[in-house]
């Protein structure tokens, strides 16, 4: 849209439905923030040996449970528990779980300051998840069921890229132009 020389760009935040990729984006961050971070990825932390343990406080059984028989099933890393995987869950529950709770509030609200810590969130995630996906296919502990695994880890390659394309593409992503009172569009340009 043209703005007249000397007019005055006003913007709006956008509601949040006004913004279906961020309805998608938000949704991301709270699986993963209510289930993945400090339901699924916790009990890595909680429990050192998978084969060796005492049920902990936190996550409850029935999350233990589960993790346990995925991992039995189609995932020996997430069985094996090597340190660097550990270390990756550390920054999971340490760096990713805070950013999800602040990123799910400046999404809704449509806070333009997250930008920058998304596209690092995003670049952070793509890297884990490729290093991650590396040691599936051809690691020590490579699945026999690499197209499953892949397939469940793919939202967590595609959804850092699309953040990082959407908080780089845009410099205001939340909101938009008005004009100014006084001021009316015509045909897409200000008149």
């Amino acid at each position: 849209m043209a703005i007249k020389e000397g007019a005055r760009a006003d913007r709006r935040t956008l509601r949040l439905r006004e913004r279906p990729l961020d309805v998608v984006i938000v949704a991301f961050f709270c699986v993963n923030l209510f289930f993945i971070t400090y339901f699924v990825d916790i009990e890595q932390l909680t429990i050192a040996d998978p084969y060796h343990f005492r049920y902990p406080i936190w996550p409850p059984r029935f999350f233990v449970n589960l993790v346990h028989s995925y991992g039995q099933h189609y995932d020996p890393l997430l069985m094996a528990r090597p340190p660097f995987w550990k270390m990756l869950i550390w920054i999971d529950a340490v760096i990713f779980g805070p950013f999800y709770a602040v990123a799910i509030y400046a999404f809704v609200r449509g806070r333009e300051w997250i930008r920058v810590p998304a596209v690092f969130w995003g670049g952070m995630m793509t890297t884990d998840v490729l290093v991650i996906l590396a040691e599936e296919r051809f690691g020590i502990y490579r699945t026999p069921h690499f197209a499953m695994v892949l397939a469940l880890n793919l939202p967590w390659l595609i959804l850092p890229l699309v953040v990082t394309s959407h908080m780089t593409r845009h410099a205001h992503p939340f909101t938009r132009t008005v004009a100014a009172p006084g001021e009316h569009f015509i045909v897409g340009q200000r008149t």
